[in-house]
């Protein structure tokens, strides 16, 4: 069990599942943006503001931001834990890449919120 502070889940079938999850949100927003990119016949600012400027849609890309968020950090925190040894270094690439998801994460919902 893993039970390291850096974990997003409490063992490892919760990241399984967090990380299936937030995949599956990711395909589900990327089929439905190549959908509607593939027929707005003329794909126009005022189409795209229009998609984006509904509620739900809005809903739809905090989530799909949010799951990006999730599923990186776990991959980033696998890979780290496996490949990078050294406590001081890990440490310190962790402290990086959770600063840039945020700052990722908080420029979106700036973007997409119009705050």
């Amino acid at each position: 069990m893993v039970t390291n502070a850096a974990s997003l889940g409490r063992s490892g079938v919760h990241d399984f599942i967090l990380i299936r999850a937030s995949a599956i949100i990711l395909a589900c927003y990327t089929i439905f943006l190549v959908g509607f990119v593939a027929f707005s016949s003329p794909l126009t600012y005022e189409a795209w503001h229009g998609l984006f400027s509904s509620l739900s849609m809005k809903v739809f890309t905090l989530l799909a931001l949010i799951s990006v968020l999730v599923h990186s950090w776990i991959g980033i925190w696998q890979v780290l834990t496996d490949y990078v040894k050294p406590l001081a270094l890990r440490g310190v690439l962790q402290f990086v890449f959770v600063v840039a998801a945020f700052s990722y994460l908080a420029a979106g919902i700036l973007i997409v919120w119009g705050v």
